[in-house]
């Protein structure tokens, strides 16, 4: 391989980490948002329907207490994990990609809150800890096998 090809295919590999960081900062942002609006409809409906968004009739309440529960698919375990095996996806086997994609999240997490315009419902911040957690977990087996090795 030739000194261009070399210089060409690293361009093309960071190029190709940088959109998957990116990809994975967008889905963060676009998950805890829609997160964030699912709390808001099922814990703060008058204060929701006053800002004119749209009618919410009993069912779409239910719906969203539904979705926001413990194991509903909003709620802090299958969104941290979905976040969680994203990222996993994205960064393979490798524990310094994976760090990337925690930063990733991190952003995301971050933009999601100034778009949020104030501090993300506890139901977010409990996410964002529980994926977290999912990462020094990761690691931290990880660190295991390394010493088992």
């Amino acid at each position: 391989m030739s000194d261009a090809d070399r210089a060409a295919l690293v361009k093309r590999l960071k190029a190709d980490q940088a959109s998957r960081e990116q990809q994975l900062t967008s889905l963060v942002h676009k998950m805890m948002s829609g997160q964030a609006k699912t709390y808001g409809q099922a814990t703060d409906m008058w204060k929701f329907l006053a800002s004119g968004d749209y009618t919410v009739d009993a069912a779409t309440k239910a719906q969203a207490q539904k979705d926001i529960s413990e194991d509903g698919y909003w709620g802090v375990k299958q969104t941290s994990q979905r976040l969680f095996d994203f990222a996993c996806a994205l960064a393979g086997d490798d524990v310094d990609k994976m760090k990337e994609m925690q930063a990733a999240v991190e952003k995301g997490f971050k933009q999601a809150t100034g778009v949020w315009g104030r501090e993300l419902p506890s139901i977010c911040k409990d996410t964002y800890d529980t994926t977290n957690k999912l990462f020094e977990d990761y690691y931290a087996s990880k660190e295991e096998q390394t010493e088992i090795q």
